[in-house]
């Protein structure tokens, strides 16, 4: 089965009843837990983003709170975890300031660890490349907002 495009949806959506609107999001919901998680956010947490982003960096430090720093390869699959973890709920919220906050908050848990991780050129890499998406999530921004999180930035570096 060929999926069908995202205006042909929008499409057939719109000739939809709310009725079956509403069965339409909960079937979808219940076939994967990133689709219900998406739509948690949609409904609850989408109008209140810095209680969303409370979370998100309480989840990201109980993740870092976990990480095994008796070898790099161990922490390195914490690190990765966290990385995901983050990518998936900046996913969901769409919003570069959300992007920048949560990318911001994954690098200062990243530098506080018990680990020498520059030595570690994966881990380098890894810290390297959030660092970039934040400096070019920033350059997207308006000029007031750069210069608050280029203040943050900086820190990092």
């Amino acid at each position: 089965m060929k999926a069908a495009s995202a205006s042909e949806i929008k499409k057939e959506l719109k000739t939809l009843e709310h009725k079956d609107l509403v069965e339409l999001c909960l079937r979808l919901s219940r076939y994967k837990k990133e689709n219900k998680e998406l739509l948690t956010f949609l409904l609850y947490e989408a109008d209140n983003l810095p209680h969303y982003i409370a979370s998100v960096k309480e989840e990201l430090d109980e993740i870092f709170a976990g990480v095994n720093t008796s070898s790099v390869f161990f922490a390195k699959k914490t690190i990765r975890k966290a990385l995901r973890t983050a990518n998936k709920y900046i996913r969901y919220a769409g919003d570069k300031t959300v992007e920048i906050e949560i990318l911001l908050h994954f690098c200062t848990d990243f530098q506080g660890m018990r680990l020498d991780w520059k030595r570690s050129s994966l881990l380098s890499r890894i810290y390297d490349n959030q660092v970039k998406k934040i400096a070019a999530a920033i350059e997207t921004l308006h000029e007031d907002l750069q210069y608050d999180y280029r203040r943050s930035f900086d820190r990092l570096k």
